[in-house]
Protein backbone atom coordinates (compact mmCIF):
# COMPACT_ATOMS: atom_id res chain seq x y z
CA UNK A 1 0.00 0.00 0.00
CA UNK A 2 1.28 3.18 -1.01
CA UNK A 3 0.09 6.74 0.52
CA UNK A 4 1.02 8.73 -2.88
CA UNK A 5 -0.12 12.43 -0.99
CA UNK A 6 3.01 14.12 -2.44
CA UNK A 7 3.92 12.70 -5.17
CA UNK A 8 1.17 10.75 -7.78
CA UNK A 9 4.01 7.60 -8.82
CA UNK A 10 6.55 7.74 -5.72
CA UNK A 11 7.02 8.49 -1.74
CA UNK A 12 8.37 11.61 -0.11
CA UNK A 13 12.20 11.05 0.10
CA UNK A 14 12.88 12.27 3.99
CA UNK A 15 16.74 11.63 3.36
CA UNK A 16 16.69 13.67 0.27
CA UNK A 17 19.79 16.65 0.82
CA UNK A 18 18.65 20.28 1.42
CA UNK A 19 19.82 22.58 -0.97
CA UNK A 20 23.75 23.67 -0.47
CA UNK A 21 22.35 27.46 0.14
CA UNK A 22 20.11 25.89 2.84
CA UNK A 23 21.76 28.36 5.66
CA UNK A 24 21.41 31.64 3.81
CA UNK A 25 17.89 31.17 2.62
CA UNK A 26 16.85 30.47 6.41
CA UNK A 27 18.93 33.45 7.72
CA UNK A 28 17.87 35.66 4.67
CA UNK A 29 14.37 34.45 4.32
CA UNK A 30 13.91 34.85 7.97
CA UNK A 31 12.25 30.76 7.06
CA UNK A 32 12.56 29.50 11.41
CA UNK A 33 9.86 31.95 12.07
CA UNK A 34 7.50 30.24 9.22
CA UNK A 35 8.67 26.74 10.11
CA UNK A 36 8.06 27.04 13.52
CA UNK A 37 4.64 28.32 12.99
CA UNK A 38 4.25 25.28 11.05
CA UNK A 39 5.41 22.91 13.16
CA UNK A 40 4.18 24.37 16.56
CA UNK A 41 6.95 22.64 18.60
CA UNK A 42 6.70 19.14 17.38
CA UNK A 43 10.35 18.37 16.27
CA UNK A 44 9.00 15.86 13.49
CA UNK A 45 6.68 18.30 11.53
CA UNK A 46 9.57 21.05 12.07
CA UNK A 47 11.92 18.18 10.05
CA UNK A 48 9.14 17.12 7.33
CA UNK A 49 8.27 20.48 6.35
CA UNK A 50 12.01 22.27 6.59
CA UNK A 51 12.70 19.10 4.10
CA UNK A 52 9.65 19.90 1.98
CA UNK A 53 9.70 23.82 1.73
CA UNK A 54 13.45 24.05 0.62
CA UNK A 55 13.23 21.21 -2.15
CA UNK A 56 11.28 22.79 -4.33
CA UNK A 57 9.43 20.94 -7.36
CA UNK A 58 10.10 21.81 -10.95
CA UNK A 59 6.79 20.56 -12.35
CA UNK A 60 3.65 22.07 -12.53
CA UNK A 61 1.77 19.78 -12.74
CA UNK A 62 3.20 18.33 -9.44
CA UNK A 63 2.65 21.68 -7.78
CA UNK A 64 -0.55 21.49 -8.51
CA UNK A 65 -1.27 17.82 -7.84
CA UNK A 66 0.00 19.13 -4.13
CA UNK A 67 -2.03 22.32 -4.22
CA UNK A 68 -5.17 20.17 -5.02
CA UNK A 69 -4.41 18.04 -2.06
CA UNK A 70 -3.86 20.84 0.72
CA UNK A 71 -6.96 22.03 -0.66
CA UNK A 72 -9.02 19.07 0.67
CA UNK A 73 -7.13 19.87 3.91
CA UNK A 74 -8.26 22.82 4.14
CA UNK A 75 -11.97 21.98 3.54
CA UNK A 76 -11.66 18.98 5.86
CA UNK A 77 -9.32 20.16 8.50
CA UNK A 78 -10.75 17.56 11.63
CA UNK A 79 -11.00 14.08 9.02
CA UNK A 80 -6.97 14.89 7.91
CA UNK A 81 -6.29 15.67 11.57
CA UNK A 82 -8.00 11.94 12.17
CA UNK A 83 -6.55 9.86 9.79
CA UNK A 84 -3.14 11.88 10.79
CA UNK A 85 -3.77 10.42 14.38
CA UNK A 86 -3.47 7.43 12.89
CA UNK A 87 0.05 7.05 12.30
CA UNK A 88 0.67 8.01 15.53
CA UNK A 89 -1.11 5.55 17.21
CA UNK A 90 0.50 2.51 15.49
CA UNK A 91 3.75 4.11 16.25
CA UNK A 92 3.23 4.24 20.15
CA UNK A 93 2.04 1.17 20.45
CA UNK A 94 4.68 -0.19 18.18
CA UNK A 95 6.64 0.23 21.64
CA UNK A 96 4.62 -1.91 23.93
CA UNK A 97 4.22 -4.80 21.19
CA UNK A 98 7.33 -4.88 19.26
CA UNK A 99 10.22 -6.07 21.29
CA UNK A 100 9.96 -9.50 20.29
CA UNK A 101 9.99 -8.73 16.76
CA UNK A 102 14.20 -8.56 17.66
CA UNK A 103 14.18 -11.91 19.43
CA UNK A 104 16.20 -14.80 17.59
CA UNK A 105 13.52 -17.46 18.61
CA UNK A 106 10.72 -17.70 16.16
CA UNK A 107 7.91 -17.90 18.78
CA UNK A 108 9.04 -14.75 20.39
CA UNK A 109 8.93 -13.61 16.55
CA UNK A 110 5.77 -15.07 15.97
CA UNK A 111 4.01 -13.81 19.28
CA UNK A 112 5.01 -9.93 18.88
CA UNK A 113 4.08 -10.44 15.22
CA UNK A 114 0.53 -11.46 15.84
CA UNK A 115 0.12 -9.00 18.74
CA UNK A 116 1.55 -5.94 16.29
CA UNK A 117 -0.72 -7.30 13.29
CA UNK A 118 -3.90 -7.54 15.29
CA UNK A 119 -2.93 -3.94 16.30
CA UNK A 120 -3.00 -2.94 12.85
CA UNK A 121 -5.55 -4.54 12.39
CA UNK A 122 -7.81 -2.07 14.72
CA UNK A 123 -6.24 0.78 12.85
CA UNK A 124 -6.58 -0.19 9.63
CA UNK A 125 -10.35 -0.80 10.25
CA UNK A 126 -10.19 2.95 11.79
CA UNK A 127 -8.72 4.15 8.59
CA UNK A 128 -11.06 2.07 6.50
CA UNK A 129 -14.19 3.96 8.33
CA UNK A 130 -13.17 7.55 7.88
CA UNK A 131 -13.00 6.40 4.22
CA UNK A 132 -16.44 5.06 3.92
CA UNK A 133 -17.81 7.99 6.28
CA UNK A 134 -15.55 11.13 4.24
CA UNK A 135 -14.36 10.35 0.83
CA UNK A 136 -17.10 12.25 -0.88
CA UNK A 137 -15.95 15.22 0.79
CA UNK A 138 -12.63 15.09 -0.95
CA UNK A 139 -12.07 16.20 -4.93
CA UNK A 140 -8.09 15.95 -5.32
CA UNK A 141 -6.73 13.57 -7.11
CA UNK A 142 -4.64 12.01 -4.39
CA UNK A 143 -7.19 11.78 -1.90
CA UNK A 144 -9.33 10.17 -4.16
CA UNK A 145 -6.77 7.92 -5.58
CA UNK A 146 -5.64 7.22 -1.37
CA UNK A 147 -9.16 6.88 -0.13
CA UNK A 148 -9.70 4.46 -3.44
CA UNK A 149 -6.68 2.16 -2.39
CA UNK A 150 -7.75 2.17 0.95
CA UNK A 151 -11.64 0.46 0.35
CA UNK A 152 -10.35 -1.58 -2.57
CA UNK A 153 -7.35 -3.84 -0.61
CA UNK A 154 -8.73 -3.10 3.10
CA UNK A 155 -12.69 -4.71 1.98
CA UNK A 156 -14.68 -6.66 4.56
CA UNK A 157 -12.93 -10.05 3.20
CA UNK A 158 -9.24 -8.70 3.71
CA UNK A 159 -10.22 -8.03 7.28
CA UNK A 160 -12.28 -11.56 7.45
CA UNK A 161 -9.08 -13.40 6.34
CA UNK A 162 -6.53 -11.69 8.14
CA UNK A 163 -8.68 -12.14 11.61
CA UNK A 164 -9.09 -15.87 10.58
CA UNK A 165 -5.64 -16.64 10.11
CA UNK A 166 -4.34 -14.61 13.61
CA UNK A 167 -6.95 -16.56 15.73
CA UNK A 168 -5.37 -19.76 13.70
CA UNK A 169 -1.75 -18.51 14.27
CA UNK A 170 -2.55 -18.45 17.95
CA UNK A 171 -2.51 -22.76 17.77
CA UNK A 172 -5.04 -23.30 19.90
CA UNK A 173 -5.20 -26.88 19.75
CA UNK A 174 -1.37 -27.39 19.50
CA UNK A 175 1.09 -26.86 16.30
CA UNK A 176 0.76 -29.40 13.71
CA UNK A 177 4.68 -30.57 12.12
CA UNK A 178 5.39 -32.79 9.45
CA UNK A 179 9.03 -33.91 9.37
CA UNK A 180 11.39 -36.24 7.30
CA UNK A 181 14.37 -38.14 8.51
CA UNK A 182 17.10 -37.04 7.33
CA UNK A 183 21.18 -38.29 7.97
CA UNK A 184 21.79 -39.77 11.30
CA UNK A 185 17.89 -39.57 11.93
CA UNK A 186 17.49 -36.54 12.21
CA UNK A 187 14.88 -34.44 11.50
CA UNK A 188 14.76 -32.43 8.79
CA UNK A 189 12.10 -30.64 5.99
CA UNK A 190 9.90 -28.97 9.09
CA UNK A 191 6.33 -27.99 7.57
CA UNK A 192 3.62 -26.42 9.59
CA UNK A 193 0.58 -28.12 8.64
CA UNK A 194 -2.86 -26.84 8.26
CA UNK A 195 -5.06 -28.15 11.42
CA UNK A 196 -7.50 -30.36 10.34
CA UNK A 197 -10.86 -28.88 10.19
CA UNK A 198 -13.82 -30.12 13.14
CA UNK A 199 -17.03 -30.80 11.18
CA UNK A 200 -20.00 -31.49 11.94
CA UNK A 201 -21.88 -31.04 15.42
CA UNK A 202 -20.27 -32.04 18.66
CA UNK A 203 -22.15 -35.04 18.80
CA UNK A 204 -21.44 -36.46 15.75
CA UNK A 205 -17.70 -35.68 16.62
CA UNK A 206 -18.09 -37.86 19.90
CA UNK A 207 -19.90 -40.67 18.09
CA UNK A 208 -18.25 -40.89 15.34
CA UNK A 209 -14.66 -43.20 15.58
CA UNK A 210 -11.69 -41.97 16.70
CA UNK A 211 -8.25 -41.88 14.28
CA UNK A 212 -5.44 -43.82 14.93
CA UNK A 213 -2.83 -41.75 16.24
CA UNK A 214 0.34 -41.77 18.50
CA UNK A 215 1.08 -40.00 21.19
CA UNK A 216 3.84 -39.22 24.02
CA UNK A 217 3.85 -37.19 27.16
CA UNK A 218 6.74 -35.28 28.78
CA UNK A 219 7.34 -35.13 32.46
CA UNK A 220 7.02 -31.79 34.11
CA UNK A 221 10.20 -32.26 35.30
CA UNK A 222 11.82 -33.17 31.96
CA UNK A 223 13.68 -29.88 31.06
CA UNK A 224 15.71 -31.26 28.12
CA UNK A 225 12.67 -32.90 27.10
CA UNK A 226 10.75 -29.60 26.95
CA UNK A 227 13.76 -28.06 25.35
CA UNK A 228 13.94 -30.29 22.57
CA UNK A 229 9.95 -29.92 22.04
CA UNK A 230 10.02 -25.86 21.75
CA UNK A 231 13.19 -26.65 19.67
CA UNK A 232 11.05 -28.65 17.10
CA UNK A 233 7.88 -26.38 17.71
CA UNK A 234 10.56 -23.35 16.66
CA UNK A 235 11.80 -25.24 13.78
CA UNK A 236 7.86 -25.60 12.27
CA UNK A 237 7.14 -22.32 13.15
CA UNK A 238 10.03 -20.57 11.86
CA UNK A 239 8.94 -19.71 8.44
CA UNK A 240 5.68 -18.30 9.07
CA UNK A 241 7.34 -16.22 11.91
CA UNK A 242 9.34 -14.27 9.08
CA UNK A 243 6.30 -14.20 7.01
CA UNK A 244 4.43 -12.49 9.74
CA UNK A 245 6.99 -10.24 10.78
CA UNK A 246 7.49 -9.29 7.13
CA UNK A 247 3.70 -8.42 6.94
CA UNK A 248 3.48 -6.67 10.50
CA UNK A 249 6.91 -4.60 8.35
CA UNK A 250 5.44 -3.69 5.43
CA UNK A 251 2.05 -2.32 7.22
CA UNK A 252 4.19 -0.27 9.92
CA UNK A 253 6.07 0.53 6.84
CA UNK A 254 2.85 2.36 5.57
CA UNK A 255 2.25 3.98 8.60
CA UNK A 256 5.54 5.72 8.67
CA UNK A 257 5.25 7.26 4.80
CA UNK A 258 1.17 8.35 5.85
CA UNK A 259 2.72 9.86 8.70
CA UNK A 260 5.46 11.63 6.68
CA UNK A 261 3.78 12.78 3.92
CA UNK A 262 0.09 13.76 6.09
CA UNK A 263 2.94 15.89 8.00
CA UNK A 264 3.54 18.26 5.14
CA UNK A 265 -0.17 18.88 4.93
CA UNK A 266 -0.08 19.16 9.13
CA UNK A 267 2.28 21.71 8.75
CA UNK A 268 0.37 23.71 6.04
CA UNK A 269 -2.82 23.41 8.01
CA UNK A 270 -1.33 25.06 10.86
CA UNK A 271 0.13 27.97 9.10
CA UNK A 272 -2.60 28.46 7.85
CA UNK A 273 -4.79 28.98 10.49
CA UNK A 274 -2.39 31.30 12.05
CA UNK A 275 -2.24 33.70 9.27
CA UNK A 276 -5.97 33.67 9.18
CA UNK A 277 -6.19 34.49 12.82
CA UNK A 278 -3.65 37.68 12.04
CA UNK A 279 -5.88 38.44 8.87
CA UNK A 280 -3.35 37.91 6.59
CA UNK A 281 -4.08 37.19 2.78
CA UNK A 282 -3.77 33.49 1.62
CA UNK A 283 -4.16 32.38 -1.91
CA UNK A 284 -3.06 29.41 -4.02
CA UNK A 285 -0.36 30.56 -6.76
CA UNK A 286 -0.31 29.78 -10.24
CA UNK A 287 3.17 27.84 -11.24
CA UNK A 288 4.09 29.12 -14.77
CA UNK A 289 6.52 27.21 -17.03
CA UNK A 290 10.04 28.81 -16.94
CA UNK A 291 9.86 31.65 -20.04
CA UNK A 292 6.43 31.66 -20.97
CA UNK A 293 5.10 33.53 -17.98
CA UNK A 294 4.67 36.56 -16.20
CA UNK A 295 5.44 37.72 -12.25
CA UNK A 296 2.23 39.43 -11.12
CA UNK A 297 0.83 39.65 -7.27
CA UNK A 298 -1.62 41.19 -5.10
CA UNK A 299 -1.27 41.99 -1.66
CA UNK A 300 1.80 40.13 -1.43
CA UNK A 301 3.17 40.24 2.13
CA UNK A 302 6.26 38.29 3.70
CA UNK A 303 4.18 35.40 6.28
CA UNK A 304 7.48 35.33 8.50
CA UNK A 305 7.06 39.62 9.47
CA UNK A 306 3.29 39.20 9.54
CA UNK A 307 3.75 36.50 11.82
CA UNK A 308 6.26 38.04 14.30
CA UNK A 309 4.25 41.53 14.45
CA UNK A 310 0.97 38.94 14.36
CA UNK A 311 -1.39 41.32 12.53
CA UNK A 312 -2.11 42.17 9.27
CA UNK A 313 1.10 43.97 7.36
CA UNK A 314 0.49 46.51 4.07
CA UNK A 315 1.05 44.22 1.47
CA UNK A 316 2.55 45.29 -2.39
CA UNK A 317 0.88 44.98 -5.74
CA UNK A 318 2.57 44.06 -9.12
CA UNK A 319 0.53 44.18 -12.90
CA UNK A 320 1.47 41.05 -14.66
CA UNK A 321 5.47 42.08 -15.66
CA UNK A 322 7.72 39.78 -17.97
CA UNK A 323 10.78 40.74 -15.51
CA UNK A 324 14.56 39.62 -15.97
CA UNK A 325 15.65 41.95 -13.17
CA UNK A 326 13.70 44.19 -10.59
CA UNK A 327 15.93 46.77 -8.67
CA UNK A 328 14.50 48.09 -5.54
CA UNK A 329 15.67 51.68 -4.53
CA UNK A 330 14.68 54.32 -2.07
CA UNK A 331 14.07 55.52 1.21
CA UNK A 332 15.49 53.98 4.01
CA UNK A 333 13.30 51.68 6.40
CA UNK A 334 10.63 52.35 3.61
CA UNK A 335 10.27 47.79 3.46
CA UNK A 336 12.08 47.39 0.56
CA UNK A 337 13.83 44.08 2.68
CA UNK A 338 10.36 43.15 3.83
CA UNK A 339 9.33 43.39 -0.02
CA UNK A 340 12.43 41.30 -0.48
CA UNK A 341 11.35 38.49 1.64
CA UNK A 342 7.94 37.99 0.58
CA UNK A 343 9.05 37.53 -2.87
CA UNK A 344 11.36 34.91 -2.19
CA UNK A 345 8.57 33.17 1.01
CA UNK A 346 6.10 33.31 -1.94
CA UNK A 347 8.58 31.36 -4.06
CA UNK A 348 9.44 28.73 -2.06
CA UNK A 349 6.05 28.30 -0.93
CA UNK A 350 4.68 28.02 -4.32
CA UNK A 351 7.50 26.08 -5.21
CA UNK A 352 6.63 23.25 -2.79
CA UNK A 353 2.46 23.10 -3.53
CA UNK A 354 1.29 25.29 -0.86
CA UNK A 355 -0.76 28.80 -0.49
CA UNK A 356 1.14 32.11 -0.63
CA UNK A 357 0.92 34.97 1.49
CA UNK A 358 -0.99 37.08 -0.87
CA UNK A 359 -4.16 37.12 -2.34
CA UNK A 360 -3.22 36.55 -5.62
CA UNK A 361 0.44 35.28 -6.63
CA UNK A 362 1.93 34.26 -10.35
CA UNK A 363 5.30 33.81 -11.20
CA UNK A 364 7.39 31.51 -13.42
CA UNK A 365 9.22 27.95 -11.76
CA UNK A 366 12.74 28.55 -10.72
CA UNK A 367 15.47 26.02 -10.96
CA UNK A 368 16.63 27.26 -7.67
CA UNK A 369 16.91 30.20 -5.67
CA UNK A 370 20.19 32.07 -4.00
CA UNK A 371 19.96 34.77 -1.80
CA UNK A 372 23.37 37.48 -1.36
CA UNK A 373 22.42 39.54 1.73
CA UNK A 374 24.86 41.74 3.71
CA UNK A 375 26.43 40.71 6.50
CA UNK A 376 27.47 42.17 9.99
CA UNK A 377 31.64 42.94 9.75
CA UNK A 378 33.83 39.57 10.74
CA UNK A 379 34.63 39.80 14.35
CA UNK A 380 37.45 37.13 13.97
CA UNK A 381 38.69 40.04 10.75
CA UNK A 382 39.93 36.64 9.05
CA UNK A 383 38.69 38.61 5.74
CA UNK A 384 37.39 42.18 4.79
CA UNK A 385 33.78 42.72 4.84
CA UNK A 386 34.11 42.93 0.82
CA UNK A 387 36.03 39.83 0.26
CA UNK A 388 33.57 37.96 2.35
CA UNK A 389 30.63 39.24 -0.03
CA UNK A 390 32.74 37.80 -3.31
CA UNK A 391 33.65 34.38 -1.73
CA UNK A 392 29.58 34.15 -1.31
CA UNK A 393 29.46 34.86 -4.69
CA UNK A 394 31.31 32.45 -6.10
CA UNK A 395 29.71 29.60 -3.72
CA UNK A 396 26.53 31.22 -5.67
CA UNK A 397 27.71 31.04 -9.29
CA UNK A 398 29.16 27.26 -8.44
CA UNK A 399 25.65 26.31 -8.39
CA UNK A 400 23.39 28.81 -10.24
CA UNK A 401 21.36 26.70 -13.66
CA UNK A 402 19.48 29.02 -15.75
CA UNK A 403 16.14 29.73 -14.89
CA UNK A 404 17.87 30.61 -11.39
CA UNK A 405 16.54 33.45 -9.31
CA UNK A 406 18.89 35.29 -6.89
CA UNK A 407 17.85 37.88 -4.42
CA UNK A 408 20.19 40.73 -3.63
CA UNK A 409 20.16 42.73 -0.40
CA UNK A 410 22.23 45.88 -0.10
CA UNK A 411 25.11 43.84 -1.49
CA UNK A 412 28.91 45.21 -2.75
CA UNK A 413 27.85 48.12 -0.38
CA UNK A 414 31.61 47.61 1.77
CA UNK A 415 33.46 49.56 -0.75
CA UNK A 416 32.93 53.15 -2.22
CA UNK A 417 29.97 54.03 -4.68
CA UNK A 418 31.95 53.79 -7.66
CA UNK A 419 33.74 50.28 -6.83
CA UNK A 420 30.52 48.78 -5.45
CA UNK A 421 28.67 49.79 -8.63
CA UNK A 422 30.80 48.45 -10.85
CA UNK A 423 31.01 45.26 -9.36
CA UNK A 424 27.56 44.81 -9.20
CA UNK A 425 26.80 45.67 -12.60
CA UNK A 426 29.87 43.35 -14.16
CA UNK A 427 27.88 40.48 -11.79
CA UNK A 428 24.40 41.54 -12.59
CA UNK A 429 24.76 41.59 -16.18
CA UNK A 430 26.99 37.93 -16.22
CA UNK A 431 23.86 36.64 -14.51
CA UNK A 432 21.47 38.07 -17.03
CA UNK A 433 23.48 36.88 -20.25
CA UNK A 434 23.05 33.12 -18.55
CA UNK A 435 19.43 33.70 -18.27
CA UNK A 436 19.21 34.20 -14.83
CA UNK A 437 16.62 36.09 -12.39
CA UNK A 438 17.42 38.94 -10.44
CA UNK A 439 15.83 41.17 -7.62
CA UNK A 440 18.45 43.64 -6.63
CA UNK A 441 17.87 46.13 -3.16
CA UNK A 442 20.17 48.79 -3.24
CA UNK A 443 21.66 52.38 -2.39
CA UNK A 444 24.31 52.18 -5.11
CA UNK A 445 22.76 55.15 -7.82
CA UNK A 446 25.49 54.22 -9.90
CA UNK A 447 24.52 50.99 -10.40
CA UNK A 448 20.72 51.03 -10.56
CA UNK A 449 20.74 54.35 -12.86
CA UNK A 450 23.41 52.22 -15.30
CA UNK A 451 20.65 49.68 -15.94
CA UNK A 452 17.45 52.39 -15.91
CA UNK A 453 19.56 54.55 -18.66
CA UNK A 454 19.74 51.18 -20.89
CA UNK A 455 15.35 50.77 -20.78
CA UNK A 456 15.14 47.46 -21.06
CA UNK A 457 11.50 46.07 -21.63
CA UNK A 458 11.93 43.48 -19.22
CA UNK A 459 13.63 45.53 -16.56
CA UNK A 460 11.56 46.84 -13.05
CA UNK A 461 12.59 49.50 -10.87
CA UNK A 462 10.73 49.96 -7.94
CA UNK A 463 11.45 52.72 -5.23
CA UNK A 464 9.66 52.31 -1.42
CA UNK A 465 7.21 55.26 -0.93
CA UNK A 466 7.61 57.92 1.16
CA UNK A 467 5.46 60.65 1.85
CA UNK A 468 6.26 64.59 1.14
CA UNK A 469 6.46 64.67 4.98
CA UNK A 470 9.17 61.94 5.14
CA UNK A 471 6.54 59.00 6.42
CA UNK A 472 6.91 55.78 5.03
CA UNK A 473 3.88 53.99 3.75
CA UNK A 474 5.46 50.57 3.07
CA UNK A 475 4.57 50.13 -0.27
CA UNK A 476 6.54 50.00 -3.51
CA UNK A 477 5.88 52.02 -6.25
CA UNK A 478 7.76 51.80 -9.89
CA UNK A 479 9.79 54.86 -10.11
CA UNK A 480 13.57 54.83 -11.25
CA UNK A 481 16.00 55.23 -8.93
CA UNK A 482 17.06 58.69 -6.47
CA UNK A 483 19.98 59.84 -5.46
CA UNK A 484 18.80 59.93 -2.07
CA UNK A 485 17.58 57.29 0.30
CA UNK A 486 16.13 59.62 2.71
CA UNK A 487 18.32 59.12 5.78
CA UNK A 488 18.20 62.73 7.15
CA UNK A 489 14.54 61.03 7.75
CA UNK A 490 16.23 58.88 10.32
CA UNK A 491 18.37 61.47 11.82
CA UNK A 492 15.56 64.21 12.23
CA UNK A 493 13.47 61.59 14.09
CA UNK A 494 16.31 60.31 16.38
CA UNK A 495 17.40 63.72 17.22
CA UNK A 496 13.82 65.01 18.07
CA UNK A 497 12.75 62.22 19.98
CA UNK A 498 16.00 63.04 22.16
CA UNK A 499 14.68 66.54 22.54
CA UNK A 500 11.78 65.52 23.88
CA UNK A 501 13.21 62.65 26.17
Amino acid sequence: MKAHLMYKDRDFDLQKELPVNEEELIQDLELNTLFNAMALGDEFLLEVVKKAVLTSLNDPDEIRYRQDILKDCIKNPSTVREIYSIPLESIKNKRKRWLGIFSRYPGAILDSSIRMLSMFVELLKKLRHIADENADNFKSEGFRTFFSMIKKELDDKFFSLVEAHLKRLNFPDGVLVSAELGRGNEGTNYVLRKPNEKNGSWIKRIISPKQLSYSFYISPRDEHGAEALSELRDRGINSVANALAQSADHIDSFFEMLKVELAFYMGSLNLYEQLNQISAPVSFPVPLIPGKGKLSFKQLCDPSFALTVKHKVVGNNLEEASIRLMIITGANQGGKSTFLRSIGSAQLMMQCGMFTAAEAFSAEICSGLFTHYKREEDTAMESGKLDEELKRMSTIVDNLRPDSIVLFNESFAATNEREGSEIAGQIVNALLEKNVKVFFVTHLYAFANEFAEKEHSNNLFLRAQRKPDGVRTFKLIKGEPLQTSYGEDLYQGIFKAEKRV
